[in-house]
């Protein structure tokens, strides 16, 4: 006697879903992962009432507390300023340069962060503050 044989199918894995699932996964990450291009400096801005939001500008010069500069992630002195600053001018002169100084740092320092960048042409110079709480601005 002769069975018939059944005729199967030849078993296939469809990966169309799995791949739909790793690009989800891929794009969740991407979207909620955030990345740090700044190091991380202690610094204590003045405040200001009156300032307004500024775009970001990709040159940007810190004055720390100590009166060290930093630009990008150079860390400067006060006699490699100047080069380093002429380095950056070009894009400073289109974008504007924001200078990030400490609260702390004395106002020599300041003044000659902005004497630099006045001597390489840089007229759009924007400073940095942080915002007052609305608990010190009531308080005289």
């Amino acid at each position: 006697m002769r069975f018939p044989r059944t005729r199967r199918d030849p078993v296939e894995v469809n990966l169309t879903p799995l791949i739909d699932v790793v690009f989800l996964l891929l794009i969740f990450f991407m979207v909620s992962t955030t990345f740090e291009t700044r190091q991380a400096l202690e610094l204590e801005l003045p405040e200001s009432v009156s300032g307004v939001a500024a775009e970001v500008s990709p040159v940007t010069l810190v004055v720390t507390a100590a009166g060290d500069y930093r630009l990008g992630d150079r860390e400067l002195s006060a006699a490699g300023l100047g080069e380093a600053l002429a380095g950056e001018a070009e894009q400073a002169r289109r974008h504007g340069l924001v200078l990030e100084a400490d609260g702390r740092a004395s106002h020599a320092s300041v003044v000659r962060a902005l004497d630099q960048a006045g001597g390489l042409g840089i007229r759009q110079v924007r400073i940095a503050t942080t915002e007052v709480s609305s608990t010190q601005a009531e308080t005289p």
